[in-house]
């Protein structure tokens, strides 16, 4: 029996008002912080979804008053830091429990595991006190370096599958060929698992874009805080500079946009490609 076009409207309506309601539902955050920042009198806004009036005077003070630019740019050099080390580290670990039979190879799959498992409060106490035994407190390079403890057991876990998924065929072809190990590995692996490393380097830049708790517990120094901490900086004891916050808060967002708008194009591949059995 064939369905009228009535029939057949009714379900594709259902779907569309079920997207709207969704992008709703995910996007009204977004523009209320936005236009929150732009918005005169924001600590008064209410239940006004149409700021009243514009200014950009919230993102100048946060920028020249509050050194909001300042904690960009030391994030910005941890997070890129964080991503650059892990995929390269994580990318040659993954190769090696991928690729390679030795001894303990299970175990160090569970201890990547396991790892994973422990929650990050749990972990402030033993990492302060070793990054001060290592002299490395109130340094950017030792939150880096915490940070990397954190993304790397999912990178190598997640680049494993990458690894595990491309033919050895491939690799035996390319040696057959003349190529070297490193040609081999530069020419013809990295570009396969490629999705990959971008999936797990989104991890890693969110990781150590928005972090607070280690960066507040290992960072002393005004000039060395990253974004998550200077934002603080706009709460008092009683009350907040919510225009303050609003724009600080859209500031930190539009980098990892912009990450995300860059790396977009591989990372849909990226997110299931892995998904294997190695």
């Amino acid at each position: 029996m064939r369905r009228t076009g009535s029939a057949l409207a009714w379900p594709a309506l259902g779907k569309s008002l079920g997207v709207a309601a969704i992008l709703v539902f995910a996007l009204f955050p977004a523009y209320w912080m936005f236009s929150s920042a732009v918005d005169v009198d924001a600590a008064h806004r209410g239940a006004t979804l149409i700021p009243t009036d514009l200014t950009l005077d919230h993102f100048v003070r946060v920028l020249d008053v509050g050194g909001f630019g300042q904690f960009m740019r030391n994030s910005a050099i941890v997070a890129v830091g964080t991503v650059l080390i892990s995929a390269a580290v994580a990318l040659l670990a993954a190769v090696a429990v991928a690729r390679f039979a030795f001894t303990f190879r299970k175990a160090v799959l569970v201890l990547i595991l396991i790892v994973q498992m422990v929650p990050l409060e749990a972990l402030v106490i033993p990492l302060f006190l070793q990054a001060k035994n290592l002299q490395m407190l109130n340094s950017l390079l030792g939150l880096v370096i915490v940070y990397l403890a954190f993304s790397l057991p999912f990178a190598v876990w997640m680049l494993r599958g990458f690894v595990a998924a491309v033919p050895k065929e491939v690799e035996e072809a390319a040696y057959m060929d003349g190529a070297s190990w490193g040609r081999m590995f530069w020419a013809v692996l990295l570009p396969l698992v490629a999705p990959g490393v971008v999936a797990t380097s989104v991890f890693s830049f969110i990781t150590a874009w928005n972090e607070f708790i280690f960066a507040l517990t290992f960072l002393q120094d005004a000039d060395k805080y990253t974004v998550a901490v200077g934002l603080q900086r706009f709460f008092g004891q009683n009350t907040a500079d919510w225009g303050a916050v609003m724009a600080a808060s859209s500031l930190i967002t539009v980098p990892v946009v912009i990450f995300f708008v860059v790396v977009q194009r591989r990372l849909a591949s990226g997110l299931t490609a892995g998904a294997v059995k190695g």
